[in-house]
C-alpha cells in the first residue's frame, strides 16, 4: 500500500485482540500486498494462543484473488483501532478515506462508567423486566440451562423455546426467586442463556425467528466500565443491556429489520460504527437466533444481571439519522443581512465570460465531432494565457486527464493542436496530461487518487476527457448520475480548480431538443454545471454556403484594402472605387 511499510504498521496491532476473521482478514492483505506467508506468521506468533505451526503457510494457498480483495488499507484501520497514530504530515495513501464519519466518541478522552450490581438480589425479578422489555406475550422465547463442558469451557445445549413470554413470566411472578423451577436448574459455574428474538417455537435457528428486532453488541477486548460508557456516548439504541458476570456487557440494541436481508445489512453498519469509536465487537454474535446471558443467574460466583433497559435512542431509525448527521461536517446557514454590504469576491474568470475557476463546465456533443480537440485546444489556450473560441483564458497549470487515447496518440494531438494554431509552445510546463487508457476506474474511486496527485500542482483547471470511462451506475438514473456528478464537486472543493469534462450527445435527431437536453442519461448532467457548452452539426443548405462564399468575399477585400490603403475607411470615394475596380479584376 502506498505511503505505508506495511510491516511496520503491523508491529503496532495486537494479534490477541483480533477475532479470528480479522487475523485471517491480515493474512490476506499481507498477500494481496505482496507479501509472505511468513511475515504473518511472524506476526502471529505473539499470540500464543492463536498461532499454531504450519497454519499460516497452509491457510496462504488457499488466498485467492478476487473482485473485491482486502487490502493494505484495512491493516493500517487496525492498527488505527488500536491506538496507532500515523506520523503527522503524511501524504494520503491509494486507499485512504478523506474523512472519518460516524465517530462520535473520543477514544483517548472517553473515561468509564461505573456499574452497580443491584442492591437487592431477586433472580425473577430480573428475567421479568427483560421479557417484558424485548417480547410480546404471545411469543415463543428460546433459552438455555443445560451446559456441557469443553476445554475447560462450558457450552449451551439447545434448550427450549416451546413457552410464550406470557407463560414465563406468569409462572417466575409465582416461583419466590427459584427460577430453576420454571426454567430448569443450571451449573452455576456455566450460567445460563437466552435468545433476544422471538421464535416459532418450532427450533432455535435463523429460520425460526419471527422478528428480526434486536442485535447483540458484545465485547471482551474493552474494560467493562469504558464499554459502559462507549455505548451510552453513541447513544445505541440499547433496549436491555445485562452483565454477562464475567468480563462483558451484552447490549441487546433495536436494530427492527423487516427481513434478514435487511437484519444483516444493519448489523453489519452497527458493529462498524461500534469499531470505529473504539468498540471491538465480538463479531460472532450477529445471527438474530445467537444466545445472549440470561439476568437473574449465576456464573462462576458472579451475577447476571440487568445493568440498565431502554438507554440511548428510541429507535434504529433516530439513531442512524443521528449518527449520520452528527458529524456531517455540513456548514451552519447564515444571515444575509450579515454579508450584505461586505459580499465576498467572485471567484475570478478562468473563460472570460463562460467558466470561473473552481467551477464545473460540460462540453457535449456529437461522437467523432471533435470534442477531444477542442478540449486540447482549450488545454493549450490556458497553458498560454490566449483566447478559445473568441474567449480569453487565464493563464495557469491544467491536467488533462485522457481516458480514451493511447499515450502517442494523445501526444501527437497536443503537437498537432499547437501547430495548427501557430503558437509558439512557450508554456509546455503549465500542461499534465494522465493517460488513463486501460487503466481507468469508476468516478468515485478515481476522484481521491486524482485528488492526491494533484494537491500540490496548484492546477486552475482540470480536464475529464471523456466521463462514460468512468460512469458510476445507470446514467438514465437521476439519483446514480446526481451521486457520480458529486464526484466533481468533490474535486473542485478539495482543490480549488475548474473541472471541465466531455459526454456525447444521445442517439437520434438533437436539432429540436434544447441544448441542455441532447448530453445522453439523466438530465443531471446537464443541470449540475456551472456552464454548458453544446456542438451540434450544421445542416450545408444552399443559402449557408452563399453565406460563407459572401464572408469569404469580404476577408479577401479587407485584406486587399489594408493591404493598399492604410486610411481607407476614411475615404468613402475610394472605397467604392476600389470595390468597383476589384469586381472588374
Amino acid at each position: 500500500m502506498e505511503g505505508y511499510n506495511i510491516l511496520e504498521v503491523l508491529e503496532h496491532i495486537d494479534p490477541a485482540l483480533l477475532d479470528y476473521q480479522d487475523w485471517v482478514n491480515v493474512g490476506m492483505a499481507l498477500k494481496e500486498e505482496g507479501y509472505t506467508a511468513s511475515d504473518w506468521d511472524s506476526w502471529s506468533r505473539r499470540d500464543p494462543k492463536r498461532h499454531h505451526p504450519g497454519e499460516c503457510f497452509r491457510k496462504w494457498d488457499t488466498f485467492r484473488g478476487t473482485l473485491s480483495p482486502v487490502t493494505g488499507g484495512t491493516i493500517v484501520q487496525m492498527a488505527k483501532d488500536q491506538g496507532w497514530m500515523p506520523e503527522y504530515g503524511r501524504e494520503l495513501g491509494w486507499d485512504d478515506t478523506i474523512s472519518d464519519e460516524r465517530v462520535v466518541v473520543d477514544k483517548n478522552w472517553i473515561e468509564g462508567k461505573e456499574i452497580r450490581e443491584p442492591s437487592e438480589w431477586k433472580p425473577e425479578q430480573q428475567l421479568i423486566r427483560y421479557l417484558e422489555t424485548l417480547f410480546e406475550a404471545g411469543e415463543n422465547v428460546g433459552y438455555v440451562t443445560g451446559s456441557w463442558e469443553k476445554d475447560g469451557r462450558y457450552m449451551p445445549t439447545q434448550g427450549s423455546w416451546d413457552r410464550t413470554a406470557g407463560q414465563l413470566i406468569e409462572q417466575l411472578s409465582k416461583c419466590n426467586g427459584d427460577i430453576g423451577a420454571v426454567l430448569g436448574d443450571y451449573k452455576e459455574e456455566a450460567g445460563a442463556w437466552i435468545r433476544f428474538n422471538p421464535l416459532d417455537g418450532k427450533g432455535c435457528k435463523n429460520e425460526n425467528v419471527t422478528e428480526y428486532r434486536y442485535a447483540l453488541v458484545e465485547s471482551d477486548s474493552t474494560e467493562l466500565e469504558k464499554q459502559n460508557a462507549i455505548i451510552r456516548e453513541m447513544e445505541l439504541p440499547v433496549a436491555c443491556l445485562v452483565h454477562s458476570g464475567k468480563k462483558s456487557l451484552h447490549a441487546i440494541v433495536r436494530v427492527d429489520a423487516s427481513t434478514y436481508d435487511e437484519y444483516r445489512k444493519r448489523v453489519n453498519y452497527l458493529y462498524d460504527v461500534c469499531k470505529k469509536n473504539g468498540l471491538e465487537i465480538d463479531q460472532q454474535n450477529r445471527n438474530p437466533s445467537r444466545l445472549s446471558r440470561m439476568p437473574g443467574v449465576i456464573r462462576n460466583g458472579h451475577k447476571q444481571f440487568l445493568v440498565d433497559t431502554n438507554i440511548g435512542k428510541a429507535s434504529w431509525d433516530e439513531w442512524h439519522e443521528w449518527i449520520e448527521s452528527v458529524n456531517d461536517d455540513l456548514p451552519e446557514p447564515e444571515g444575509l443581512d450579515g454579508v450584505w454590504d461586505n459580499l465576498p469576491k467572485l471567484a475570478p474568470a478562468l473563460i472570460t465570460d463562460v467558466l470561473r475557476q473552481g467551477h464545473k463546465m460540460l462540453i457535449a456533443g456529437p461522437s467523432k465531432a471533435g470534442k477531444s480537440f477542442l478540449q486540447i485546444e482549450l488545454c493549450c489556450a490556458i497553458a498560454e494565457g490566449r483566447e478559445w473560441l473568441g474567449w480569453h483564458c487565464a493563464q495557469g497549470r491544467v491536467m488533462y486527464v485522457n481516458l480514451e487515447l493511447d499515450r502517442a496518440s494523445c501526444l501527437h494531438r497536443f503537437k498537432d493542436v499547437y501547430t495548427a494554431l501557430g503558437w509558439k509552445p512557450a508554456n509546455l510546463s503549465n500542461i499534465d496530461i494522465w493517460n488513463l487508457r486501460g487503466k481507468s476506474v469508476p468516478m468515485d474511486k478515481l476522484a481521491p487518487k486524482l485528488i492526491r496527485r494533484a494537491a500540490k500542482k496548484n492546477y486552475i483547471a482540470i480536464v475529464i476527457d471523456p466521463i462514460y470511462k468512468v460512469i458510476t451506475g445507470d446514467e438514465n438514473s437521476a439519483d446514480q448520475m446526481a451521486a457520480f456528478c458529486n464526484q466533481f464537486d468533490l474535486i473542485c472543493t478539495e482543490l480549488g480548480t475548474a473541472v471541465i469534462y466531455c459526454h456525447h450527445h444521445s442517439k437520434g435527431a438533437q436539432g429540436s431538443k434544447r441544448s441542455m437536453d441532447r448530453a445522453s442519461g439523466s438530465g443531471v448532467f446537464a443541470r449540475d454545471p456551472d456552464a454548458l457548452l453544446d456542438l451540434i452539426e450544421l445542416e450545408t443548405s444552399d443559402d449557408l454556403m452563399k453565406q460563407e462564399e459572401n464572408k469569404a468575399v469580404c476577408d479577401a477585400c479587407m485584406q486587399y484594402l489594408n493591404a493598399h490603403y492604410t486610411d481607407w475607411e476614411d475615404m468613402p470615394y475610394l472605397f467604392v472605387k476600389s470595390s468597383a475596380a476589384l469586381n472588374f479584376t
